[in-house]
């Protein structure tokens, strides 16, 4: 596999580590002999570490395979996050800290978590590509808000904060792009 075929949610092999793929970016160089450059965020399964790393478009990467499991949010308590197959309806716990980022985006009844397992151990989750959430916390709405661009914070139901138009008020559901953290539109 080459470097230019990388996306999000892939598993791939980097220095015998594990690396799931958070985030690509292509960056073109603005040369005719420059290289494109494929700009790599992820994260290393086992030790959680940041990675960050820019390949070549034709650089050789290896994928490690696999398996996604639907899986469905149950309770969290101080051993970490409870999910349950949908399939087989196993249960089994994943540390808090193994699921930082994924866990402001997580809440009860959101469909179509999975789980990412190779060697019957869960490597990580995997969020939605979008989300519906309900502001619970932001500045009162502004009547005729609307035509400005402008923007304001807005605490969501899981505590996470995103910028939201003005005219939105607590209360009301919207979209969030789980990949960007950013506000798409009202659900």
């Amino acid at each position: 596999m080459k470097a230019n075929e990388l996306k999000r949610g892939m598993v791939i092999q980097v220095d015998g580590h594990n690396i799931l793929i958070l985030q690509t970016t292509v960056q073109t160089a603005s040369s005719r002999s420059g290289n494109t450059l494929y700009k790599v965020r992820g994260r290393n399964i086992v030790t959680r570490h940041k990675f960050e790393r820019g390949f070549k478009g034709d650089d050789p990467v290896e994928e490690v395979e696999f398996a996604r499991r639907p899986v469905q949010f149950l309770f969290r308590d101080a051993d970490g996050c409870t999910f349950m197959d949908s399939e087989s309806y196993e249960q089994f716990t994943v540390p808090e800290d193994s699921i930082e980022e994924e866990l402001q985006y997580i809440s009860d009844g959101l469909e179509g978590l999975a789980a990412l397992v190779a060697d019957d151990k869960v490597l990580g989750i995997e969020l939605p590509p979008t989300i519906a959430l309900a502001i619970v916390e932001c500045a009162p709405g502004i009547k005729g808000a609307s035509a400005s661009a402008r923007s304001k914070p807005a605490t969501l139901a899981t505590g996470l904060v995103v910028q939201v138009p003005e005219y939105l008020e607590p209360g009301d559901v919207i979209k969030v792009n789980t990949e960007t953290g950013a506000y798409m539109s009202r659900a």
